[in-house]
């Protein structure tokens, strides 16, 4: 039987599973090669909700300390209310504690840059190349800082939203709102943010998930009893972020689960309503957020998958908005990540200047089938296999920012390969479901013949 892969080292940080490969330990030495990256001065940490938090918190706090810089203990902070903070405050750089989505026996360290963002790939090799060397500056007892404590990070996140809307208009509408807090250090922040837009906030207890995955599975029961609350309670939405409190899935005043490809539509819309501009999303998301910018004449530009490309290529463009088709979005001028608070504001302020209904706003999109599959690939089979599905559609409009993806005006085909496992994710855009279904199928022919 094959070993379990229980520890992650890549661009978005460390996760693993607690007391087996995540140790503190290692926590101890990644904090380490952290705080030499940055430098020594102050560095923001916090955590989520999980049991190993504070033991891993105190771990990195350990590390940082031994090469001089000032750990800033900033408690249980949502992922985008830390990275918020970390720019503001002018810190070197940020850690949150935090497992995301899986079994609470998993955790990891995301690691932030002192913009507020997450680490670009090749920030994350240098912090990497620091780790596996293992040589770091330590200082003394009499040059060694002291430990702070600065528990601002919500606040600080709910008053750059409230300000980046008109909070007022939302405030007048009196907006019911069935909340799933998705069981990390969202759970608080969340419903202060919407009661503090006017909103009656009825909540969903959400189990700890037992999957050390992000299973769709898990994540889409969750949006179904979420809906059933809406229809239950007579809301006016739903929202469900996740772990993170980087993605949102939104439900209407029906109780219909509008996909996490909407949450990215319907802000784009609402957002060049007040001011056109270009927009950026990686190349899996969907065309809806095309067609939601070509009411307004503007450019939708592409970027690799993954929160830093959509981020740098926003920055490159003047782009104030962009996201990821995972519900994950970014406005620019509120935080430089994806931020599921930001997203929730939006929509409420498009229904409250509207006076649309989340149903009417979703109505005003086209709608198109999304299908995911993946195929395992060998590291070595990998470009082969992609030179393979260019040659299949030579003489279409081909795109290689990111695997393969091919486009039509009304759909698309996309194949990427994992940056965590060994396998590639085959996904297709159509108007209907048979329609994704054939150009998924088109690769799986191609590549694993007879299977």
């Amino acid at each position: 039987m094959a070993q379990r892969l229980s520890l992650k080292i890549g661009h978005s940080g460390v996760r693993g599973i607690v007391g087996e490969t995540l140790t503190p330990q290692l926590v101890t030495s990644f904090a380490a090669a952290f705080g030499t990256y940055c430098g020594a001065g102050p560095i923001l940490i916090g955590t989520d909700t999980r049991p190993s938090g504070d033991m891993l918190k105190q771990a990195a706090i350990a590390g940082l300390l031994s090469v001089g810089c000032t750990p800033i203990d900033t408690g249980v902070a949502p992922l985008p209310s830390l990275m918020l903070h970390v720019g503001e405050a002018g810190a070197f750089g940020g850690i949150s504690v935090g497992g995301g989505p899986g079994s609470p026996a998993w955790n990891a360290l995301r690691f932030i840059s002192a913009e507020g963002r997450a680490l670009r790939a090749n920030q994350a090799a240098e912090l990497t190349d620091l780790y596996h060397q293992g040589v770091y500056p330590r200082v003394g007892a009499l040059e060694m800082s002291d430990l702070r404590a600065d528990a601002s990070s919500a606040a600080r996140h709910l008053a750059a939203v409230t300000r980046a809307v008109d909070a007022d208009r939302i405030r007048s509408r009196r907006f019911t709102v069935a909340l799933a807090e998705g069981g990390g250090g969202a759970e608080g922040p969340a419903r202060r943010m919407l009661e503090a837009l006017g909103c009656d906030v009825v909540s969903l207890d959400l189990p700890v998930r037992d999957a050390a995955s992000e299973e769709a599975g898990t994540e889409e029961a969750s949006v179904a009893r979420l809906a059933d609350l809406v229809r239950g309670s007579g809301a006016d939405a739903g929202f469900a972020i996740d772990g993170d409190a980087v993605r949102l899935a939104a439900v209407d005043e029906r109780g219909t689960p509008l996909g996490r490809d909407a949450s990215v539509a319907l802000v784009v819309g609402r957002w060049l309503e007040r001011k056109a501009g270009p927009v950026v999303v990686s190349v899996a998301t969907s065309r809806m957020v095309d067609d939601a910018a070509a009411r307004f004449g503007v450019a939708v530009h592409r970027s690799p998958v993954g929160e830093p490309n959509v981020v740098a290529a926003m920055q490159e463009r003047g782009a104030e908005l962009g996201g990821e088709g995972d519900g994950g979005v970014v406005v620019l001028p509120i935080n430089a990540c994806r931020d599921s608070f930001a997203a929730m504001a939006v929509i409420l302020e498009s229904a409250a200047v509207s006076g649309a209904t989340l149903s009417g706003l979703r109505e005003r999109l086209p709608r198109y089938a999304i299908l995911r599959d993946r195929l395992l690939c060998p590291a070595r089979d990998i470009a082969p296999s992609l030179r393979l599905v260019r040659n299949l559609y030579r003489g279409e409009r081909i795109d290689l920012i990111d695997g393969v993806q091919v486009r039509w005006p009304d759909r698309w085909l996309l194949v990427r390969p994992s940056t965590t496992e060994p396998v590639l994710r085959i996904m297709a855009e159509a108007p209907s479901a048979t329609e994704a279904r054939a150009l998924v199928d088109s690769v799986l022919d191609l590549l694993s013949p007879g299977v």
